[in-house]
């Protein structure tokens, strides 16, 4: 895995559920080539873990902001984690 390869945690707080918030990013993931996952939290946020180049991760930090068609982000927290290696695509987790 090289050097240039970023991992980012996230947590996305507002009306980010029952919106197609991790479909959606499923799909920027998918086309940005990301891996990782994302996730629901009970608590109502959205939870995310994504790595990539350097680029493409940031690419997907400017659109969590935006979020899905209908959601309401109010606030991205994030934070470098390690990358992952060997893996290889971006799923949603139940």
């Amino acid at each position: 895995m090289s050097e240039r390869v970023k991992r980012i945690h996230a947590v996305v707080h507002g009306r980010v559920q029952g919106v197609f918030f991790r479909q959606t990013t499923w799909e920027q993931a998918k086309n940005f080539g990301l891996s990782g996952w994302v996730r629901n939290l009970a608590d109502g946020t959205v939870e995310t873990e994504f790595q990539g180049d350097q680029e493409a991760v940031g690419r997907m930090l400017d659109w969590l902001p935006r979020g899905s068609t209908g959601s309401s982000v109010v606030r991205v927290e994030n934070r470098d984690v390690k990358p992952v290696y060997g893996e290889e695509e971006f799923v949603i987790k139940w």
